[in-house]
């Protein structure tokens, strides 16, 4: 005689539908919503297998198959004869939650582990050891050069090895850039809000930012057009995605801007590391000017921070001479070559792709997740990996950063990307640097209760 199938709670009544990946996929996912949302609590037991099976119409390998993935993102703790029970997650026993730092997310359907260390194998199997422990100048051998070339074919079609660079991380590019393009005291056209590394480079190397005014489009051409005029001779973009903003530039204004270069002759530096991960971002206007047109690709941004690597396509023109290497080799002699080496194997074989497609995936996931805790972050983009949140009046972002700090979030306010006086009440939110999407969504209702709540006295900033 066969035990009775016991009814399970409502909490684990959902609903599979068609269309939205897998059947022990949904599970996974709505386990782990579950969590986020303290529908399901640590030490909550789960179904057995059979139970949930019956009750949501699936069969038993679907159930199963979802519960090991689910034991594997460490949703689920099994304890033998007494059952299944809900982990505790590990944002508990982390000190704080990162989400200052923009980094892309780890996929959550990809062993990473095994790509590193598959990857690896390769590396040393394939490359003399020697060569990866020592110096090695050049900015790039022909088969890393190959690989920037391929890395960058999706946004820029084909393009000569010749004009690549591989560089040790954007931020190195970005410096050695405006050592070679600039000269003591210059002033670097740039969005109002932008990346803080360019302002940290320029103050590093005496020059100055100068901010241009901005629409909903990005930087106004009419103003970039009287800064040239002015003298300015380099402009920075970082037209998809932005950093903070999250807006992508439509392909008019890049084309408006690209004529005022050309006006006036000046060099622009385009920082894209997010185009890989754009679901419809339009052609980086290095394809529209490329004859003033300095293009960085990272792959920081895009697979791993660890990889530091980024590569650098030169303006097509005939006039090329070696003054940015020779400007990147002053403070960066050069790029880490087990690191360079990994990065070139990765894209060769096809894991640098399936790592894109991971990652894109999992930034798809983390902004439902944001979209459901938070308001205030308007229209973000499908995969993108951090989120510009307005504040309420009651909050200021020194305010706002200080009290989440003391809730064991860290964010990024708006003075950190503003080049002026005043910035705007806003914080900056990146979704990759929590290592799960349980510990992301418990962080982000965390904070979004912190932001309904008013300052108390001791945090409001005289």
């Amino acid at each position: 005689m066969q035990d009775a199938i016991e009814p399970v709670g409502p909490q684990w009544m959902l609903k599979i539908t068609p269309g939205r990946g897998t059947r022990y996929q949904q599970i996974v996912d709505y386990i782990e919503q579950a969590i986020g949302e303290g529908r399901l609590r640590p030490g909550d037991r789960v179904p057995p297998q059979r139970h949930l099976a019956k009750a949501l119409g699936v069969d038993l390998t679907t159930v199963t198959r979802a519960y090991a993935e689910a034991k594997r993102r460490n949703l689920l703790d099994a304890k033998g004869a007494l059952g299944t029970f809900i982990a505790a997650p590990r944002a508990q026993l982390a000190a704080v939650v990162d989400m200052s730092m923009n980094v892309p997310p780890p996929p959550g359907n990809l062993d990473f582990a095994d790509l590193l260390r598959r990857g690896l194998s390769q590396v040393l199997l394939r490359s003399d050891p020697h060569l990866l422990m020592t110096y090695q100048l050049g900015g790039g051998s022909a088969a890393d050069r190959a690989a920037g070339a391929q890395w960058l074919g999706p946004m820029m079609g084909a393009v000569g090895t010749s004009r690549l660079v591989v560089c040790p991380g954007a931020q190195a590019a970005l410096a050695a850039l405006i050592l070679n393009l600039t000269n003591l005291g210059d002033s670097i056209a740039a969005e109002s809000l932008s990346y803080p590394g360019l302002r940290s480079a320029a103050q590093q190397l005496d020059r100055k930012v100068m901010a241009i005014q901005s629409d909903d489009a990005g930087m106004l051409p009419d103003q970039l057009d009287a800064a040239c005029a002015g003298g300015v001779r380099l402009i920075y973009l970082n037209p998809t995605m932005q950093n903070p903003t999250t807006r992508t530039m439509p392909i008019s204004r890049r084309e408006d801007l690209a004529r005022v270069a050309a006006k006036y002759n000046a060099r622009i530096v385009e920082d894209d590391p997010y185009w890989l991960l754009s679901t419809d971002a339009p052609s980086p206007i290095a394809c529209v000017a490329p004859e003033l047109t300095y293009y960085i690709s990272t792959l920081s941004k895009t697979l791993s921070p660890g990889l530091r690597t980024a590569y650098v396509l030169l303006p097509d023109r005939t006039d090329h001479d070696d003054g940015f290497l020779a400007a990147l080799r002053s403070f960066a002699l050069m790029s880490m070559p087990i690191a360079v080496a990994l990065s070139t194997q990765w894209i060769l074989d096809g894991s640098a792709q399936q790592l894109l497609d991971g990652i894109r995936t999992e930034a798809m996931a983390r902004r439902e997740i944001a979209n459901r805790w938070l308001s205030g972050i308007g229209q973000l983009p499908p995969t993108g990996i951090h989120v510009w949140h307005a504040l309420p009046e009651h909050w200021s972002p020194e305010q706002l950063t200080k009290a989440a700090l003391a809730e064991d979030l860290r964010v990024t306010p708006s003075d950190a990307f503003y080049n002026g006086p005043t910035p705007p009440n806003a914080i900056r939110i990146s979704l990759g640097g929590a290592r799960e999407r349980a510990e992301l969504s418990l962080a982000l209702r965390k904070l979004a209760a912190l932001l309904e709540r008013k300052p108390t006295p001791r945090q409001i900033v005289v």
